[in-house]
């Protein structure tokens, strides 16, 4: 499997330290920001699959680093894991496109197995995305063989 790069976005700097080092022991590489304008740098700069991302931060707030995500970078998988959310957050998360919310805490191995399905889900997206251009191209042949990979 190739490399999934995660980013984890939480202002409480020894939760998600230690949440890095947790998901790194289990072969996933890591990112840390403890902001989200942190987090909306790295993922302009840097290729990132999957963000695991707080809702309560200070300055730019994770449903707003959603929304901008998911406007601008909309294959990106983004999961909530909140200590301090509500139905009416995990409506509005699912609403702008998170695959996932959690209430905090959640299990280490839950998480990690929901990254994996997030990654999945992103790269099947990728690829519909590539067979459907060599469709319009009249590569008929060249869609099916992409979508046929991986089966």
């Amino acid at each position: 499997m190739e490399e999934i790069k995660v980013l984890l976005v939480d202002d409480e700097e020894e939760f998600v330290t230690a949440l890095s080092e947790r998901i790194e022991m289990r072969d996933l590489k890591s990112d840390v920001a403890l902001n989200g304008e942190e987090a909306l740098k790295i993922v302009n700069d840097e290729v990132t699959d999957v963000i695991v991302l707080d809702l309560k931060m200070p300055g730019i707030d994770g449903m707003e680093v959603l929304r901008r995500i998911k406007k601008a970078y909309s294959n990106v998988q983004v999961i909530i894991l909140t200590g301090h959310g509500s139905e009416k957050d995990e409506k509005e998360s699912r609403r702008l496109g998170a695959f996932e919310y959690f209430q905090k805490p959640t299990g280490i191995n839950k998480l990690v197995q929901t990254i994996k399905q997030a990654y999945k889900y992103k790269t099947k997206i990728e690829k519909t995305m590539v067979a459907a251009t060599f469709a319009e191209a009249g590569e008929f042949d060249t869609a099916k063989k992409i979508m046929d990979d991986d089966k």
